[in-house]
C-alpha cells in the first residue's frame, strides 16, 4: 500500500548501487547534522564558526573565498551535465537548470550581497562543498536514469516550477534583507526586521527548504526527495540553534518569533 503510493509521486529507483547508496548515506548524513545541531555541535560557519573549539589548531579561512568553496564545485557540476548528458528531455533540462540557478544565485550573493563578520574552519569547508557536489552531481544522474522509464502517474513538475521559483525569489529577498542590516565596516549583528522576519528568525531557511521541495517536485526522484527531506530536518535544526544563539544575545528579541516555522516551530 505505501509503495503503491509512494510510485505514484516519484520514478522507480533505479537500478544502481551508487545512487541507492548515495541516496541513503547522504540522508543519514544530513539527520545527523540535524541531530548535531540540536546538541549544540555547530558547523562552523556563519555567528557559529568559533564555537565548539577543538584541541587541535583548526584552519580558518576567509567567509568569502570558504562560501565561493563551499558552492561553486556544484555549480559547475550542474554546468558540466549538459555536456555529459547533452539530450535529456525537459523534465532533466529543467532540474539540471534549476540547479545550477541555485548555486549561481549562491555565488552571486557571496560576491555581491552578504557581508561577512567571522569566516568559516576548513575542517567544515570540505565536507559541506562534498555535500553540495555530490548532491548536484547524484541528482541530476538519478534523473538521467530516468529516461525511457514511464511517467510518474501523479505529475508533480509544474507545481514543481511554482515553489522552486516562490522559493529562490524568497531565500535572496531575505538575504538581502539580512544584508542591509549593517552599515559598512560594522560587524556586529542585529535583530533582523522586514519580511517574514517578524514571524521567524530564519525566513530564507524557510524559502530554502520550499525551493528544495520545488527541485523534487520537478524530479520526482526518490533521490530528490530524500535530500529535500534530509535538509529539511537539518535546516530546522540550525534554525533552532539560532533561534537560541539570538535569545542569549539579544534580551529584547521578541519570544513569539519562530525559528523558522511560522506559529509552530
Amino acid at each position: 500500500m505505501v509503495m503503491s503510493v509512494l510510485f505514484s509521486f516519484i520514478f522507480p529507483p533505479p537500478p544502481s548501487l551508487v545512487v541507492s547508496g548515495l541516496t541513503v548515506i547522504s540522508f543519514m548524513i544530513l539527520i545527523n547534522a540535524f541531530l548535531s545541531e540540536i546538541r549544540g555541535k555547530h558547523l562552523n560557519y556563519s555567528k557559529f564558526w568559533n564555537v565548539n573549539p577543538s584541541g587541535k589548531k583548526q584552519i580558518k579561512l576567509p567567509s568569502k573565498a570558504g562560501m565561493l568553496l563551499l558552492y561553486t564545485p556544484a555549480l559547475f557540476s550542474g554546468l558540466s551535465s549538459f555536456f555529459v548528458f547533452p539530450h535529456q528531455g525537459v523534465r532533466c533540462d529543467v532540474l539540471r537548470s534549476a540547479v545550477i540557478l541555485h548555486y549561481f544565485k549562491r555565488d552571486f550573493e557571496v560576491l555581491f550581497i552578504h557581508k561577512y563578520s567571522g569566516g568559516i574552519t576548513l575542517e567544515s569547508a570540505i565536507p559541506i562543498t562534498l555535500s553540495y557536489f555530490l548532491s548536484a552531481t547524484t541528482m541530476v544522474y538519478s534523473q538521467h536514469l530516468t529516461n525511457g522509464v514511464p511517467e510518474p502517474p501523479i505529475n508533480l513538475f509544474y507545481p514543481g516550477i511554482v515553489l522552486f521559483v516562490v522559493g529562490i525569489i524568497g531565500n535572496f529577498y531575505h538575504h538581502y534583507i539580512l544584508s542591509k542590516l549593517r552599515g559598512k565596516d560594522e560587524k556586529e549583528y542585529k535583530i533582523p526586521k522586514g519580511g517574514l522576519f517578524g514571524l521567524v528568525i530564519c525566513p530564507h531557511y524557510l524559502f530554502e527548504i520550499i525551493m528544495f521541495y520545488g527541485i523534487a517536485f520537478i524530479s520526482q526522484t526518490l533521490y530528490a526527495f530524500s535530500f529535500a527531506i534530509g535538509t529539511t530536518f537539518y535546516l530546522l535544526g540550525r534554525s533552532y540553534s539560532t533561534r537560541k544563539w539570538y535569545l542569549s544575545k539579544f534580551e529584547d528579541f521578541p519570544k513569539n518569533v519562530k525559528a523558522v516555522i511560522p506559529f509552530v516551530f
